[in-house]
């Protein structure tokens, strides 16, 4: 752990922070707003869509000039978009809120490639360990994202928009931090643009299952974590059980940071990615066996662990698929299919939730488990049978 990789860490836990906030309040106040209840989750779903958009941009933005300059434009930009939140629910517009939410992907977009980054700020020996504790950074995140949005939902006259202007001001803390984080320099010129085409990369078997399970993973904690606060309000929970469940979640997703990577170091990803899968599986399992606030805190939570053994796992993995001068097109298709997957389900985490219930929610994301599971043991086929190829 060095100086630059533990400040990048903590951007880590304030873009976190960002995410968890907005997960627990778009839904809520995209709910009051909206002017049908099945609307409720399009902030959510516009903030994800927004990412997708941004992923070619923010791979531009990046190999021209460099990580330093890209992940400042994001936080500049999530400190407007935060404001345009807090307008949107003073004003009671919907439609401001989703497109401020849609600006706001842009951030997503670029500041999920900290985990990338926290590779290059390593010895090649210690990357794994460098992604696993800088994603553990979201436990700040975890506890600060739930307990910011309810402690600040009422300091202006519309709920949560009190909550936006805080965000607002994490994203100027995130910015003086950035400051002093220094990148390796970027190819230049004809290195930039060498190595192979994207459809040779994206052919590759560790490719194909980091991108798989890497956006499935991502998409199966995006429709439970989403719905939660809508199906916990159908329960009659307060906000403040919906928070704690929130926190814990997060906690779930981030705290094995601090050991993922050296399991994956010693078993490789793809066991590492399998105990997400059976993690994800036990939490389907005990959200379907009732509805009181224990089942959603101890469901949400192996829902953020299964989230993390794959994540972490499928961001190592997908590190063998592609060279330093690929890096940009490689990082930027695997976030858009992240990308893509979080705007489905956001949009039918609404839906579902709203219309089918908890239940059927719950028995729709074994699809996109039992995929996950197929891809990852067709990825050990093919590696028994042409390792190098693999």
């Amino acid at each position: 752990m060095n100086r630059h990789l533990l400040l990048l860490t903590i951007c880590q836990g304030l873009f976190l922070t960002n995410n968890v906030a907005f997960m627990a309040m778009n839904g809520l106040v995209g709910l009051a707003l909206a002017p049908q209840a099945w609307m409720a989750t399009l902030p959510v779903m516009a903030y994800v869509v927004g990412g997708a958009l941004s992923t070619g941009f923010v791979a531009r933005t990046q190999r021209r000039f460099g990580r330093h300059i890209s992940f400042q434009i994001g936080l500049a930009v999530a400190f407007v978009s935060a404001l345009t939140c807090a307008a949107a629910a003073l004003m009671h517009a919907f439609w401001l809120l989703c497109g401020a939410t849609l600006v706001a992907g842009y951030y997503n977009a670029n500041a999920t490639l900290y985990r990338f980054a926290a590779a290059e700020l390593a010895a090649p020996a210690w990357r794994e360990k460098a992604v696993s504790l800088v994603m553990a950074g979201g436990l700040i995140g975890a506890v600060v994202g739930p307990n910011l949005a309810s402690a600040t939902r009422q300091w202006l006259d519309a709920p949560f928009a009190g909550a936006y202007v805080a965000l607002a001001a994490v994203a100027v803390l995130a910015m003086v931090l950035m400051q002093f984080i220094r990148f390796p320099a970027p190819p230049s010129g004809m290195e930039s643009h060498g190595g192979r085409p994207l459809s040779e990369i994206a052919r590759q078997p560790a490719f194909i299952v980091a991108a798989m399970a890497g956006a499935l993973g991502y998409g199966v904690m995006n429709l439970l974590m989403a719905a939660t606060p809508l199906a916990m309000q159908v329960c009659s929970f307060p906000f403040e059980d919906v928070a704690w469940v929130l926190e814990w979640h997060v906690i779930g997703m981030f705290a094995p940071g601090f050991f993922t990577g050296h399991l994956i170091r010693r078993f490789g990803p793809v066991p590492v990615m399998s105990v997400g899968l059976l993690l994800n599986l036990g939490c389907i399992a005990v959200a379907l066996s009732g509805v009181d606030l224990h089942r959603f805190l101890v469901a949400l939570f192996l829902l953020g662990m299964g989230w993390n053994f794959l994540f972490t796992g499928s961001t190592t993995l997908s590190l063998s698929a592609y060279t330093a001068q690929e890096r940009d097109r490689a990082q930027g298709a695997l976030n858009f299919c992240i990308f893509a997957t979080l705007a489905v389900t956001s949009l039918a985490s609404g839906v579902l939730v709203t219309t089918r219930g908890w239940q059927w929610l719950n028995l729709g994301s074994l699809l996109p488990v039992l995929l996950t599971g197929a891809g990852l043991l067709w990825l050990v086929r093919v590696q028994r049978l042409t390792p190098k190829a693999a």
